[in-house]
């Protein structure tokens, strides 16, 4: 991550959406057109059904920023789809449905 920071808040709603707020400064990373990430997420969210914003809030380096991507939204995916051990029986969910 180094100089990068991204922030992802994502909603499991079966209403697809992204909100993109990402600069990659690069066209590529080596041959990997940094394109592609963008379009990876869209995807994502589109076949998912998630609501996905992703913001950048820091970063230079184009390796780090989509790196931190990346982990930014496991991270909130994990945290939306994990249990809560106060209720590990209930659905982690608001609506009672993932």
């Amino acid at each position: 991550m180094d100089d990068a920071q991204l922030r992802c808040a994502l909603d499991l709603s079966a209403r697809p959406y992204l909100v993109w707020n990402v600069e990659i400064p690069t066209q590529k990373i080596g041959t990997f057109d940094t394109e592609l990430v963008r379009e990876f997420f869209t995807a994502f969210a589109t076949h998912g059904g998630v609501t996905l914003h992703i913001d950048q809030l820091h970063g230079f380096n184009s390796h780090h920023i989509v790196e931190a991507a990346f982990k930014a939204v496991a991270r909130a995916l994990r945290l939306a789809v994990e249990t809560d051990p106060r209720k590990s029986d209930a659905i982690p969910s608001t609506k009672g449905a993932l």
